[in-house]
């Protein structure tokens, strides 16, 4: 017999346990041919352990909590102790591996977005186990209209994973300085889910930047430390007053599906999607899909 649901704030009870958690699902999957929707459904969670293998993430592959297949990707929880490593260096060595596997491949690309949350879920071996706000909020991440313009307006050939990490990951990780992923490499962005009421602050990171976002001057991995680099060709190109890490050079880019990048060094990040309202930190939006900013970057610390 199932035990009966309880009554908010009625009485105190234990805490649930803090769980990490993280969940893919793969860029136009619903478009697929159904035959090929069985084979993409067992490759996505391969795709995922051999990066998480390659990442020496070998604890977090074998003690997943509550692991699920959703059909277009994987969501399962782990241990938040592990979340600076998923953060970096997961993130990149999956865009690495997606990327191995794209080129190799006869069949379609496979291109994920990602999601990386934090909070109490219940984690007892029990059939409820994993469920919970933080686990729908990891699902609303995934799909909300920032990380699926970047991934739209990027190059297919270049980019292949988008990652949005929540406020409070980015504010005990990131900001924490418990990670390699420097604070720079994101871009703030309200996190709106059309037809659902869902708006919260949340985290863009694009381990391979390509299309609009190189465009606007948002560098590849492999382009930022040589820029940096005294005596190079790119570091003599910088305007004057500007660091040589800076990711974002004043371009405007204007799209009619997908996502702008547009910025000036050391200004705010703008995001405008739909029409919710939200009003935060360095933000606005209305109507369109446009990333814009000044972000700056490079500066002390890791660049990655």
């Amino acid at each position: 017999m199932s035990s009966p649901v309880p009554a908010p704030n009625a009485e105190s009870r234990l805490l649930p346990p803090y769980r990490a958690l993280f969940a893919v699902d793969a860029k136009d999957f619903t478009g697929l041919a159904a035959v090929q929707h069985g084979p993409i459904s067992q490759l996505i969670p391969e795709l995922v352990d051999r990066a998480l293998e390659r990442a020496a993430l070998h604890e977090l592959r074998d003690s997943k909590r509550f692991p699920a297949n959703t059909g277009d990707g994987v969501v399962f929880g782990f241990e938040p102790a592990l979340l600076p490593f998923v953060l970096w260096p997961f993130l990149d060595v999956l865009d690495d591996t997606l990327g191995a596997y794209n080129r190799q491949s006869v069949g379609p690309r496979i291109r994920l977005r990602a999601s990386v949350h934090v909070g109490p879920l219940p984690d007892a071996d029990g059939p409820g186990d994993g469920n919970g706000t933080a686990r729908n909020d990891t699902h609303r991440l995934l799909d909300s209209r920032p990380v699926k313009a970047i991934l739209t307006a990027a190059s297919e050939e270049v980019t292949h994973l988008a990652a949005i990490i929540s406020q409070r990951v980015y504010e005990d990780v990131v900001l924490g300085g418990f990670t390699g992923l420097h604070p720079d490499r994101c871009v703030e962005v309200p996190a709106t889910v059309e037809g659902k009421d869902f708006a919260q602050r949340a985290w863009l990171y694009v381990p391979s930047p390509s299309g609009n976002l190189v465009r606007a001057g948002v560098r590849p991995r492999e382009e930022e430390e040589s820029a940096a680099l005294p005596g190079t060709a790119a570091a003599r190109e910088q305007p004057p007053g500007t660091s040589a890490g800076t990711h974002y050079s004043g371009n405007t880019q204007k799209v009619g599906e997908g996502a702008a990048v547009m910025g000036g060094v050391g200004g705010d990040v703008t995001y405008t999607g739909g029409s919710s309202t939200y009003h935060g930190t360095n933000q606005h939006w209305g109507s369109g899909d446009n990333v814009a900013g000044g972000k700056r970057t490079g500066g002390a610390g890791d660049g990655r």
